[in-house]
């Protein structure tokens, strides 16, 4: 099977280095990471770019400038593998991250893999949170994850197939995330790991919070992704 791994990346020079590492490290020869990368204040673009021409497995585009879902949108849009990670630009791949999510596709019925992380400081000095999954009670179903989300993008892979399906992202979600995980529990099989194969870095400029929004925002967002699940 072949991987591909798609981030969307914006101002993200601080940290995305030491993600493409801990990613390339446990990629095959024939396997990529899709890169968007969002106009940024920073280096992040000429960054990947110089990555790029080292290591071919490593394919860049600039990113739309049309916020979050549309940069994401793009990087899906890059990628040709059998099976697409998501990845932050942030965060650390733990070593045996691919092996142990790729051993869940083996059955051919699953077609998303959610799993468990660890979530710390900036500097990874700190663990602020020992599983996001205990922290959050995640839990598959449609009705459990639209009351309350367990889908967090950069602890996800799926299948290719998925695609068809959840492209383009419909306008009025909040975020892609939750909204792929849907999807996948209406077409196929979810596996939720019970595995910290994440090191997940919380900072002052994460694109997503843990956070709750206000009940207002809440309620209209799910209206809107069941409307929009009930279309597909």
């Amino acid at each position: 099977m072949k991987i591909s791994v798609a981030m969307a990346a914006c101002n993200g020079e601080k940290y995305i280095m030491e993600q493409l590492n801990s990613i390339l490290s446990q990629l095959a020869r024939d396997d990529e990471v899709c890169v968007s990368v969002d106009p940024s204040t920073d280096d992040s673009y000429r960054m990947v770019v110089r990555v790029s021409e080292q290591e071919p497995r490593v394919k860049v585009n600039a990113g739309p400038g049309a916020g979050v879902l549309k940069n994401v949108e793009q990087a899906l849009k890059m990628c040709t593998g059998d099976i697409i990670f998501l990845a932050d630009q942030d965060d650390v791949w733990v070593e045996d991250k691919v092996f142990c999510v790729r051993e869940c596709f083996s059955d051919s019925e699953v077609l998303l893999v959610l799993h468990d992380v660890v979530v710390m400081n900036e500097n990874f000095t700190e663990v602020q949170c020992e599983s996001f999954f205990s922290y959050k009670g995640c839990k598959p179903g449609i009705l459990n994850n639209i009351v309350k989300n367990s889908y967090m993008g950069c602890a996800m892979a799926f299948r290719k197939e998925l695609l068809q399906y959840v492209l383009p992202f419909p306008k009025k979600i909040p975020m892609h995330d939750q909204w792929i995980g849907l999807v996948a529990e209406k077409k196929g099989k979810v596996v939720f790991l019970p595995k910290q194969l994440l090191k997940y870095r919380r900072h002052g400029e994460n694109a997503t919070d843990m956070r709750h929004s206000t009940v207002r925002n809440m309620l209209k967002w799910r209206t809107q992704i069941l409307i929009a699940l009930m279309q597909i």
